[in-house]
């Protein structure tokens, strides 16, 4: 992808980033102030191996509201797979694959609820959609309100507007 083709992707990952620093710091600090509103911080789920990823992914299309808002989509599976590098997750097209490093420094950053949502926004969006443009950023606030909550939505969607994301 060129980079006139994904502008908003750098600022897409920068406002995840910070939504998942607040919810990482949410069992010290479980209410933040977020643009002059006190937000109950949601809990995001973390998973202990791909099998539960795929578990959740599975649920996740299988929801009613999921399936009637992508319909095409929503009803075509998701297979996961572990990703090599250790750096970034990423979402393939053919196959319908969501690649997901197991490690990273310690960590197993990629095994958390907003990065798979990340990864199954693009799977939603069909083969017209690529990139982090502002139909994507919309599946992802829409995903974050329906599965982790209104609050994650409010997050993310703060967090974007801060980072100059046009969402659609």
């Amino acid at each position: 992808m060129t980079e006139a083709r994904d502008a908003q992707r750098a600022a897409v990952y920068a406002a995840e980033n910070q939504v998942a620093r607040l919810l990482d710091r949410s069992a010290e600090f479980p209410v933040a102030e977020v643009a002059g509103s006190h937000v109950t911080l949601p809990v995001e789920r973390h998973f202990a191996d791909l099998p539960s990823v795929q578990a959740y992914l599975d649920k996740v299309l299988a929801l009613a509201w999921v399936r009637q808002r992508w319909p095409d989509t929503a009803a075509q599976p998701v297979v996961v797979r572990e990703r090599r590098g250790a750096a970034r997750a990423h979402y393939e097209r053919d196959g319908a694959v969501v690649a997901l490093p197991l490690h990273h420094g310690g960590t197993a950053w990629a095994l958390r609820e907003l990065v798979v949502l990340h990864e199954l926004a693009h799977h939603l969006g069909g083969d017209a959609d690529t990139g982090h443009g502002p139909a994507f950023a919309g599946r992802l606030v829409e995903l974050a309100d329906g599965v982790i909550g209104p609050e994650a939505a409010f997050l993310l969607r703060v967090t974007m507007a801060d980072q100059g994301v046009t969402i659609g």
